[in-house]
């Protein structure tokens, strides 16, 4: 479902969906590549068929912590449950604790976005919470500006963008939406720097295109160019179907 390196790129972790469910970690090795690490295949447990059902209780993501001490996954919930951050230490040597921590929003998170309060660690904290945005169908991606200090996020079911802050006690506030095209279904984002400009790559996956959007200042952003999949796809003789269309990472070859 999904894959995280550490900041030192020297260990890759993936997140299982499916029956077997959980994760497993591999050192990175620049000559015979990835090596299944001891001590890092984790259940999670979670009532799962193969292939994964879903979204309804299902994995979703996973990363690493900044200072990389932690292996940090998100399970979407089951309504009216909630989800919750399923989080493991990272030890010295590079392996996982035997059984990782639970880290629930305060209330049923489909009405907005959680904000979770990591300063004490892997626990519940007062300061986490959940954010309705009004109108909200779908609220499913983030990523971050530098450039602006903000969080944009994308709706499948509005196809809106949200630009979001949070600040330094973890208050946060909707600063602008941003509607793109009716029934474009805007899914996974993702957020380049070039440079020094910030730019949000949105894959809008019921048009098959992908939306650009210039990130001036905090609420100022701007649609500057709107890329078609699905022409090229069939000039190529390819059959792209809406439904099909997921994932969204941006590399830049400096």
């Amino acid at each position: 479902m999904s894959v995280a390196f550490n900041e030192q790129g020297t260990m890759l972790c993936a997140l299982n969906g499916g029956q077997v469910n959980g994760v497993h970690c591999y050192g990175v090795d620049q000559k015979n590549g990835l090596q299944a690490l001891n001590g890092t295949l984790r259940s999670l447990g979670l009532n799962q068929t193969t292939p994964a059902s879903g979204p309804a209780g299902s994995t979703s993501h996973i990363i690493f912590s900044e200072d990389g001490k932690q292996l940090i996954a998100s399970i979407k919930g089951t309504p009216p449950q909630p989800g919750f951050l399923a989080v493991w230490d990272v030890n010295e040597d590079n392996t996982l604790s035997p059984d990782f921590k639970q880290i629930a929003p305060g209330k049923d998170a489909g009405v907005g976005f959680d904000i979770f309060d990591m300063s004490g660690g892997a626990q519940n904290s007062s300061k986490s919470s959940v954010v309705p945005i009004e109108g909200q169908g779908a609220t499913c991606w983030s990523s971050f500006s530098n450039k602006t200090g903000n969080f944009y996020l994308t709706d499948i079911k509005t196809s809106t963008v949200t630009e979001v802050n949070v600040d330094d006690n973890l208050k946060g506030t909707i600063v602008k939406q941003y509607p793109q095209a009716n029934n474009s279904a805007t899914i996974d984002n993702d957020i380049v720097t070039i440079g020094g400009n910030d730019f949000l790559i949105v894959l809008a996956a019921g048009a098959s295109t992908i939306d650009v959007l210039s990130l001036e200042a905090p609420g100022q952003a701007q649609n500057i160019q709107t890329l078609d999949i699905a022409g090229p796809a069939k000039s190529a003789g390819l059959i792209i179907n809406p439904n099909n269309l997921q994932g969204m990472t941006a590399f830049v070859n400096n």
